[in-house]
C-alpha cells in the first residue's frame, strides 16, 4: 500500500481540485482570517500556541506582493485585539523576494515593526533551492533590526549544516524542520529521496547544535520516534522544557500532539490561512504519501 500512496502522492498534478481540497481541509483553518482566528483560539483554549501563516507563494506582481502586507497588517492587528497566542510565519516569496529582494525586504520591515508594536514575533519560513541563500542573506540583514526574529533550517539538506553553524554565532532563533520540497538528490542527506527517517540523524545534529549554544529552537516535526530522541537529548543536556518547543501542522498527528503537549512540553500549531491552499495542500499531501492514498481510495468511490 506504501508504493500506491507515493505514486498517488507524486500524481497530485493530475487529480482534480475538488478532491485535493476535501483531504486537505484538515490542514487548513479555512479561506478568511475570521475562520482563523476561531481555530487559534480553540487551540489557546486547549493550551497550545500558534504560528499563523498566511498562505501564498513566488508574487507574480509588486500588487499581488503587496496585497500580502495588507493580510498580515490586518492578521496582527486582530491577534493582538483578541489577545492571541500566536506568531508570524512569512514565506518571502510571497513578497516578492524571486522579483525584487530589496522590495521584499521593505515589505517584511513593515510586517515586523507592526509586529513588534504588540509584542508578537516571526519566522521566516525556508522555501525551495532556489530561494535558500536569498533568504538567508535576507534573514541576516532583517535581524541586525529584529533580534528576536526566528528562521527555519530544512535538515534534509546537506548545506545545512554550515548554515546552522553561521546561525549559532549569532544565537539565531530556529526552527527545525525535515523539509517537503521536491529537490535534486545531490543536495539532500544520504537516503533522503526515498526515505524521510534517513534525515533524522541529521535533524537531531542541528537540534543538539541548539541546546549546546543555549538557543532557542523550535523542534517541527510529527515523527514520535524523532520526538522521543528531542526529549531523550535535551534531558541529556539539562535542557529545560521551556527552553525548546515542539511544531506541528494543523491537523496532523493530533493525538501525538496532545500526548506531547500533556508531558508537559510547549506545543506550537502551525495554522495556514487563505485563498491559495492548493501549492499549500499538495505539499502536504506529497510529504505524507499515506494521506495522498486517500485521494485514490476517495476517488474509486465515486
Amino acid at each position: 500500500m506504501h508504493f500506491i500512496d507515493v505514486l498517488v502522492a507524486r500524481s497530485l498534478p493530475f487529480i482534480p481540485r475538488v478532491i485535493v481540497k476535501r483531504l486537505s481541509t484538515r490542514y487548513l483553518a479555512g479561506s478568511t482570517l475570521e475562520e482563523a482566528l476561531q481555530v487559534i483560539h480553540n487551540l489557546n483554549r486547549a493550551g497550545f500556541g500558534v504560528t499563523l501563516d498566511v498562505l501564498g507563494e513566488s508574487a507574480s506582481s509588486e500588487a499581488e506582493a503587496d496585497a500580502m502586507i495588507a493580510a498580515y497588517a490586518t492578521a496582527i492587528a486582530a491577534i493582538a485585539a483578541h489577545n492571541l497566542d500566536a506568531e508570524l510565519s512569512i514565506k518571502p516569496s510571497a513578497l516578492g523576494l524571486l522579483n525584487d529582494e530589496a522590495q521584499c525586504e521593505i515589505r517584511i520591515q513593515q510586517i515586523l515593526a507592526q509586529a513588534r508594536q504588540v509584542a508578537k514575533i516571526a519566522t521566516l519560513d525556508m522555501e525551495d533551492l532556489q530561494c535558500t541563500q536569498k533568504e538567508l542573506d535576507l534573514f541576516r540583514r532583517l535581524q541586525q533590526r529584529y533580534a528576536d526574529l526566528g528562521i527555519a533550517i530544512q535538515a534534509y539538506l546537506q548545506r545545512s549544516y554550515a548554515d546552522v553553524d553561521l546561525l549559532m554565532v549569532t544565537r539565531s532563533r530556529l526552527r527545525i524542520c525535515k523539509g517537503i520540497y521536491q529537490e535534486e538528490p545531490q543536495y539532500l542527506v544520504p537516503g533522503a529521496s526515498d526515505d524521510r527517517a534517513a534525515i533524522n540523524s541529521h535533524f537531531l545534529a542541528h537540534v543538539k547544535c541548539c541546546f549546546v549554544a543555549g538557543v532557542f529552537v523550535s523542534v517541527a516535526t510529527h515523527d514520535e520516534e524523532l520526538i522521543e530522541a528531542v526529549v531523550a537529548l535535551a534531558r541529556q543536556h539539562h535542557v529545560a522544557a521551556d527552553a525548546f518547543e515542539f511544531q506541528m501542522l494543523l491537523g496532523v498527528c493530533e493525538p501525538l500532539r496532545d500526548k506531547v503537549r500533556a508531558l508537559g512540553f510547549a506545543v506550537r500549531v502551525y495554522v495556514p490561512y487563505g485563498a491559495d491552499w492548493y501549492g499549500y495542500s499538495t505539499r502536504r499531501l506529497q510529504e505524507n504519501p499515506r494521506i495522498a492514498g486517500y485521494i485514490l481510495r476517495a476517488w474509486l468511490k465515486r
